[in-house]
């Protein structure tokens, strides 16, 4: 499995203090390109080269629901409802999902 690195760079906000992640959330094989949070903070999704969208748990950690492209999503976003969920493939389709009962 390919490992992905990104190097560092200065803080481009001093004001800000940086920390180390609260959680990882590990499911895609590929890099991640996107992620969006849901409005109510507890879910969130991403979007990776691998060509697929997650929908995570983040309390739990864990993958809700999955949607795989035809090739890397390099986009992602979540509508104000919560429900509706963009998905940019990198050869140019958008794909709009519906979440019911998640």
């Amino acid at each position: 499995m390919e490992r992905y690195t990104l190097a560092a760079s200065p803080n481009p906000y001093p004001d800000v203090t940086w920390r180390a992640a609260a959680a990882t959330l590990k499911g895609h094989i590929g890099p991640v390109i996107a992620v969006a949070v849901f409005s109510d903070g507890r879910r969130a999704i991403s979007a990776s080269w691998d060509h697929t969208l997650k929908v995570w748990d983040l309390e739990s950690r864990r993958v809700i629901v999955g949607f795989s492209g035809e090739g890397p999503l390099p986009a992602c976003a979540v509508a104000p409802d919560g429900v509706a969920v963009i998905a940019g493939e990198v050869s140019g389709p958008v794909h709009f999902l519906r979440l019911e009962g998640v």
